[in-house]
């Protein structure tokens, strides 16, 4: 095989197959292929396309999990960032410390787990935060602060996996939409839309939003499609607005959860230019079915929701956006990621946009369950 569109050998099956070449795709290729199996990454575009929920260059890395589970997953995954890191040669994180607030926000439970699990943190009176955050945030309530959170380069990430992927002898393979897998005698079969075809003996699915379209043509029991979540696909809308001043250091990311309405903020990155701050709603968007089904269109009235938001809430932002765009949230009913496993075939759903932080150990128990090496937490396996 070779990397690229080339045509593939079908009469040699290989060990894994791994459907998606974004974060959690891209990570459990790294770690199989870290340990010594061949490996087929195969993507219907290219790693951490627009098209899919990994591109560009700002998604939130916070610690504020009042679920004790995954504030333990976050710890372990620490390592691996900085194992990434180093095989990157430079840093795919920028600390810059996130905010959590609001009337709907439990931020003393958060405290709690931070003090629980170590991590670094100051709970701030209404005053205390108005002193400290006032010049940028006027939530009105208290405030957690800790400063480890920050700012991850998903397009770098996604990509610096990939190469470690690569570098262990993984085989990408782009422009390859996947069509059908079928079993054939002890592996199965993957066609593709084109008619290309690779013989394999373990399949992992990361597909992301194109999940759900891609599910019925696996050739899963029932038994086990019925036992997983519902997966909703949004198509999500975010918008950059400038800073009143050029921030002196960089600002903080905040949660911020009022009364129907959870809003994050973080530094835009590269992908606006550095020169303000991202402001999007979680579960904000129309919910489309599929990937496929994504359009790219943000509504009037989805701005001025956000455009009132920063005039009320974010004084250190001029309310007027400069740049816009939308991007995809795969969620499950209880927020849970999806990692399970029927025969030789694994489902992987990093799922409802909190992936991004967790992205080298993804790789980690994917691949471990995979292989039968590591099991994962229950609550990631339905059909059990």
């Amino acid at each position: 095989m070779k990397n690229g569109h080339g045509t593939t050998n079908t009469s040699d099956a290989i060990d894994f197959a791994v459907i998606g070449a974004g974060i959690a795709g891209a990570s459990t290729a790294w770690r199989l292929a870290q340990a010594g199996h061949s490996v087929a990454l195969l993507d219907r575009d290219e790693p951490a396309s627009a098209a899919g929920s990994s591109h560009g260059s700002a998604r939130i890395l916070r610690y504020g999990y009042a679920d004790p589970l995954y504030a333990r997953l976050l710890a372990e995954a620490e390592t691996g960032w900085a194992e990434l890191e180093t095989a990157h040669g430079s840093p795919l994180i920028t600390r810059t410390g996130c905010v959590d607030a609001g009337e709907g926000h439990d931020t003393t439970r958060l405290a709690e787990v931070f003090t629980e699990t170590g991590v670094e943190h100051t709970l701030f009176s209404p005053e205390e935060a108005a002193s400290r955050f006032g010049d940028r945030f006027a939530f009105g309530t208290e405030a957690l602060w800790h400063p480890r959170a920050g700012v991850l380069d998903a397009q770098s990430t996604v990509h610096a996996m990939v190469r470690a992927a690569v570098e262990h002898s993984a085989t990408l393979l782009t422009g390859w939409e996947v069509a059908s897998v079928t079993r054939r005698g002890a592996g199965y079969l993957i066609t593709a839309a084109d008619g290309r075809a690779l013989s394999v003996r373990h399949v992992v699915v990361a597909a992301g939003g194109w999940l759900p379209r891609l599910l019925g043509g696996l050739g899963l029991p029932t038994s086990f499609t019925r036992a997983l979540p519902a997966f909703e696909v949004r198509q999500e809308s975010a918008f950059h607005f400038p800073y009143r001043e050029e921030p002196a250091e960089p600002w903080p990311t905040s949660i911020h959860m009022i009364e129907g309405m959870i809003v994050y903020t973080l530094p835009g990155g590269r992908d606006a230019g550095y020169r303000g701050q991202k402001v999007a709603e979680f579960n904000g968007g129309p919910v489309i079915g599929d990937a496929s089904r994504q359009d790219g269109r943000i509504t009037s009235e989805h701005r001025q929701r956000i455009v009132d938001y920063v005039g009320t809430f974010l004084p250190g932002l001029v309310p007027e956006p400069y740049a816009e765009t939308t991007c995809l949230f795969t969620n499950t009913p209880d927020e849970d990621f999806v990692i399970d496993t029927h025969e030789s075939i694994t489902v992987v759903s990093a799922c409802s946009g909190h992936g991004g932080k967790f992205a080298p150990l993804l790789g980690t128990l994917a691949a471990g369950l995979a292989t039968g090496e590591r099991d994962v937490p229950a609550r990631f396996r339905p059909s059990r």
